[in-house]
């Protein structure tokens, strides 16, 4: 979950090298930090001493957008360590917003602990590979920088002379990181990130820290990585372990975390591959599984952007808006369509699952007015919602939605759950009354056959109802089981070699709501029939990108979108393990 092995043979040497992010969810500090280990590891193979030199380089490609862009170098030696730092020359401070956009402000940096057999330099990009390959060192100096890297590249160089390496694994490590100077803009507020506590920490501070912290934190992390794939396991199998263990770094990766100006957490999204929004509430929704495993407090980080947006007035609709803005830039929707069912449920079914885990519902307590809105927007228009857009925005708009409908349902019954638990018991009576109301006319509305539709007005179609999983998980009840159990049944029926496609229109799926389908039974079988299927996608495809969540499931390629938070929906097993203890 947290770091990367490669092994790699050089002759009779062989070497590990271990990529490690200390993304802790129970420690803020860590899981922001700005910097990522690498380890090293040499060792002999054929029980023979060997002299063992170890090159590593970087490029100013880590900060900028384009190489065209004009680029700075820096040598800096700081108590007892040594940094090489680079960055854009214009350092334009979120100045750029979208999607597929690489962060051209504040300045990448390698650093080392100062040492006789560490060198580095900043050099030209074949020459400092020569010096290392004639002399197995580098200089030391940096010498030959360009600000034009298409003229010339110029590198980040390192080497450690390990020495004679026998048998016995000699090792040592750097630091990689990047402070982006500001991170977010949050209503016309440049926010930092989490980790400078508003200027307090700077980037040696931090690395310092990163440094002297090193040992602890390699054994924090590999402990971690063990209970993770050890309670996944348990919950879903090794199969099951493993994906989660693929989609856990890029779950957090696709946020950053600040605070606003009182302090709260603002944990916020970008929609990558897709449109570049920021905040995107049908992004929080199905990433949401994990961060109610394994730290509910990121989950309102997520919610809390959007509550303000209402509460504050800047948002005047019944129901919420759909994202906060583009990132970075956090200054109110851009998005160009509303989704007024969707956003309205998943902010409501997520009020409630936080309510069940934290025994309390206190975070609802504090929104309680706008909740009140959603939830009547809800039980006016969800039952059978007009032409709109839900999170499945690919397939476009269509009206008569049974898996959106069922989402209206879960939130108008969250609601009077929360509203119970605050003990406010003739509205949750109401409330919980009317959700059944509703599902009574959506079955009757929606049955066909064997199975239930896609949209009610059209017989012989069929669709994924990954939302009706919350209501066995939250103790909802609204709906009889044996809709779960009969929708289950048809899925088999339905499945490929790679995964139960979306719904009858298309061979393509979503991964995340795959895993949530699984679970709409809590039968063993019933997942491993479902999950097997995914893990086979991620194991075999041949796209070769940072794991997808939209893919055909007859030939396990890439359909759109990647590196997104979604996958944090693979843990909608090991939640409901841990709801149905």
């Amino acid at each position: 979950p947290t770091q990367t092995y490669y092994t790699f043979e050089c002759g009779p040497v062989e070497l590990d090298l271990i990529f490690t992010a200390p993304m802790l969810m129970d420690d803020l500090e860590a899981m922001t930090a700005p910097y990522n280990y690498i380890t090293y590891q040499a060792r002999s193979l054929d029980g023979r001493t060997h002299e063992v030199q170890l090159y590593l380089e970087a490029t100013p490609q880590w900060a900028v957008n384009t190489t065209d862009q004009p680029v700075t170098f820096e040598k800096i030696e700081k108590d007892g360590y040594v940094y090489l730092k680079t960055g854009s020359v214009d350092q334009e401070v979120l100045g750029k917003k979208g999607d597929d956009l690489r962060i051209d402000w504040g300045y990448f940096y390698l650093s080392a602990v100062q040492s006789p057999d560490v060198t580095v330099a900043i050099d030209e990009y074949y020459a400092a590979k020569k010096a290392f390959m004639s002399d197995g060192k580098l200089s030391g100096k940096a010498e030959n920088v360009s600000p034009d890297m298409e003229k010339q590249m110029t590198v980040l160089a390192y080497s450690d002379n390990l020495g004679k390496v026998n048998e016995k694994t000699v090792s040592g490590h750097l630091l990689i990181g990047y402070d982006d100077l500001y991170a977010i803009q949050y209503f016309n507020d440049n926010r930092m990130a989490y980790w400078k506590h508003n200027g307090q920490t700077d980037i040696f501070d931090a690395f310092a820290k990163g440094q002297k912290e090193y040992a602890g934190m390699m054994k924090r992390c590999a402990d971690f990585d063990g209970r993770l794939m050890q309670e996944t396991a348990a919950a879903g199998g090794q199969k099951y372990a493993e994906l989660c263990a693929l989609a856990y770094r890029q779950a957090i990766s696709a946020h950053k975390l600040v605070t606003d100006k009182e302090g709260n957490l603002l944990f916020l999204s970008k929609e990558n591959f897709s449109n570049g929004s920021i905040g995107t509430v049908d992004i929080t929704y199905p990433s949401a599984p994990m961060f109610l495993c394994y730290n509910p407090e990121l989950l309102k980080g997520m919610m809390n952007p959007i509550f303000y947006y209402s509460e504050s007035g800047r948002w005047n609709k019944p129901f919420p808006s759909h994202d906060v803005g583009t990132y970075p830039q956090a200054n109110g929707q851009t998005y160009g369509g509303d989704m007024p069912v969707e956003e309205s449920g998943n902010m409501l079914i997520l009020a409630t699952a936080i309510a069940i885990i934290e025994g309390n519902a206190d975070y609802a307590a504090k929104h309680w007015d706008v909740l009140t809105t959603w939830a009547d927007y809800l039980k006016k228009e969800g039952l059978d919602p007009d032409n709109q857009l839900c999170t499945d925005d690919f397939a476009g708009h269509f009206a008569h939605n049974t898996n959106l409908s069922i989402k209206a349902i879960m939130g108008v019954a969250g609601y009077g759950k929360m509203a119970g638990m605050l003990g406010k018991k003739e509205i949750a009576d109401s409330y919980l009354a009317t959700a059944r109301e509703m599902a009574g006319k959506w079955i009757s509305m929606a049955k066909d056959g064997d199975h239930y539709k896609l949209t009610f007005d059209k017989s012989g179609t069929w669709s994924q109802k990954y939302n009706l999983v919350w209501d066995r998980l939250l103790d909802l009840n609204i709906f009889p089981s044996e809709i779960a159990e009969t929708e289950t049944a048809y899925y088999k029926t339905r499945q490929n070699k790679y995964g139960l496609p979306l719904d009858n229109r298309e061979d393509y799926t979503k991964s995340d709501w795959i895993l949530w389908s699984a679970c709409l039974t809590g039968n063993t079988a019933d997942f491993e029939t479902f999950m097997l299927p995914v893990w086979k996608y991620a194991n075999e495809t041949t796209s070769r990108v940072p794991l997808s969540d939209w893919h055909y499931t007859s030939d396990g390629t890439q359909r759109g979108f990647q590196a997104r938070s979604v996958v944090g929906g693979y843990y909608m097993r090991l939640l409901e393990k841990r709801l149905k203890k």
